[in-house]
């Protein structure tokens, strides 16, 4: 009975440890979490997702737990995974997912393992995101690091999509060790909730480097939430139009932040890695079978 099957996917190598529990319900303490996420000693990922039955009568709940083990609302990316899970499931070319942070939407994309999800409205006032006072413009608040008459990074936007962010405009993502001053800023008091810490940079029309620091996991190579924040910052801003294309390590992702009703839409690719079976109580973990073939790779 301590024997629980899983999968382990990504999108865009923001990757996560994936539970079906809506028959046999699961939970696991924040140290098993923890400890399941190591890199070195784990499986490794960034965040858990368990699937659950839906109170809200739609396909699933989704829950998920940062690789620390704290639970958090949102995750962009994992809702592209589970979006695509549950449309080949039953067969359909959409999906509804219940989450802490509301109800979230998933489409089959043009290409196989592409999925557009609906991430909603963003939320743009300062006790939505939520701040610890209050500022009258969220598209730049007052928060610097660093010496004050040479700040090393200034001046961030603000957005809350499902998750709080920080967007730090600069000249060169690469300029700055964000593993040093992420830590810093993920947790400096003027977020109450913490927030999620990204540098960007519009390198040409309607096109954003990316790099985050992840509330909770680190450094990622992909952050979905953190995505939509980008666009919706940049746009606000006369950065960019409505469209854009976020570049994070992992790759792109395409962003819309609809005119029509002020929902974000993200439209990236999924994989599953491979399937696995766990020991919940010696945390021993084996692979049963591999994942999606590569691209390109002929049909057995």
């Amino acid at each position: 009975m301590a024997h629980r099957p899983f999968l382990k996917m990504n999108g865009l190598g923001n990757d996560f440890l994936v539970w079906d529990a809506r028959d046999k319900p699961l939970r696991l303490t924040p140290d098993v979490i923890a400890a399941l996420g190591d890199r070195t000693s784990g499986i490794g990922f960034d965040q858990m997702i368990t699937v659950e039955p839906s109170t809200a009568g739609v396909d699933a709940f989704m829950r998920i737990h940062n690789c620390d083990g704290t639970q958090v609302d949102a995750c962009g990316n994992a809702t592209r995974c589970i979006g695509r899970l549950l449309m080949e499931e039953a067969g359909k070319d959409v999906a509804s997912i219940e989450t802490n942070a509301g109800l979230l939407h998933a489409f089959a994309g043009d290409a196989p393992r592409m999925v557009t999800v609906d991430m909603g409205k963003p939320r743009l006032n300062w006790d939505q995101i939520p701040l610890a006072e209050e500022f009258a413009d969220t598209r730049a608040i007052e928060l610097q690091i660093g010496p004050i008459d040479e700040p090393i990074l200034h001046t961030p936007a603000v957005v809350n999509m499902g998750n709080p962010h920080a967007i730090f405009w600069v000249d060169d993502i690469e300029a700055y060790d964000l593993s040093r001053v992420g830590p810093l800023l993920e947790h400096h008091p003027v977020f109450p909730e913490g927030a999620n810490i990204s540098l960007a940079h519009v390198f040409d029309e309607n096109q954003i480097r990316v790099k985050v620091w992840e509330r909770g996991a680190g450094l990622t190579r992909a952050c979905g939430t953190a995505a939509c924040a980008v666009a919706v910052a940049a746009a606000r801003d006369g950065k960019t139009g409505r469209r854009s294309i976020i570049h994070l390590p992992g790759g792109p992702l395409e962003l819309e932040w609809r005119e029509s009703d002020d929902h974000v839409l993200m439209t990236g690719p999924t994989e599953v890695e491979f399937e696995g079976d766990i020991d919940l109580e010696t945390l021993q973990w084996t692979r049963t079978a591999s994942g999606d073939p590569a691209e390109g790779a002929a049909a057995s």
